[in-house]
């Protein structure tokens, strides 16, 4: 059975982006706060004692101490969060070891299991072909297939018929038009099963049977092997 997914398992707020933006914040924030103590300090330090620093402006700066600083602890607080936010991303997909999903990745050929290629050429080609890469990046077969989006099992087999050994392949599909100038191409999705979850940079990322690493929101369907 075929599970449709749409960005399971991915907070938002867990993004690399957010995770490195933080980061930087909190080593900028952290270097202001430094800059502002040493200043305050030497301030208080050299002021003339005949004609000491007015006791209102004095206090308007203790405000402005008292913000950076909390807004320091703040920034370091939602770095936290956005960490164990991960871990828990992370955690929750720990149950998709195992399974097959589908994205635009490199799979795992055996060397006797068809592979499930899920096509998605453009809607008014003339002619699909689906082009096979070995892990070299070298061609290896290329396939003409409907202008469908139906799944296609690839046999393992190159462009004279050969057996093809174990190892890792990429699926393009190129959709052409009616004078042979191609539309689109395009990485197809291919069903690979998961062999472990890492957190990279804050976002959770699946480690696939082929070495690819894939985001967990780009997943579009989730399956059990026996299905396959």
């Amino acid at each position: 059975m075929t599970t449709a997914v749409s960005n399971v398992g991915v907070n938002p707020a867990a993004k690399s982006s957010a995770t490195g933006g933080s980061q930087a914040a909190t080593t900028a924030m952290t270097s202001d706060f430094e800059t502002f103590l040493r200043l305050m300090t030497t301030q208080a330090k050299y002021q003339d004692p005949l004609e000491p620093m007015d006791s209102s402006d004095y206090t308007a700066q203790l405000a402005q101490f008292s913000s950076v600083e909390q807004q320091v602890l703040t920034n370091e607080n939602l770095t936290s969060m956005l960490a164990q936010l991960s871990l828990a991303n992370m955690s929750q997909l720990t149950g998709w070891v195992g399974k097959e999903v589908r994205a635009q990745a490199a799979v795992h050929y055996d060397g006797s299991t068809p592979v499930t290629v899920a096509p998605n050429p453009a809607a008014v080609a003339e002619k699909v072909s689906l082009v096979v890469y070995d892990s070299d990046a070298d061609e290896v077969a290329r396939i003409e297939l409907p202008v469908s989006a139906d799944p296609y099992d690839w046999d393992g087999k190159d462009a004279e018929g050969n057996a093809l050994p174990e190892g890792s392949y990429t699926f393009v599909v190129e959709s052409y038009d009616g004078d042979g100038k191609v539309l689109l191409s395009d990485v197809a999705e291919v069903y690979g099963r998961v062999e472990e979850t890492q957190n990279i940079n804050g976002e959770v990322a699946l480690i696939l049977e082929s070495g690819s690493a894939i985001l967990a929101g780009d997943v579009t369907a989730l399956r059990n092997p026996e299905s396959s």
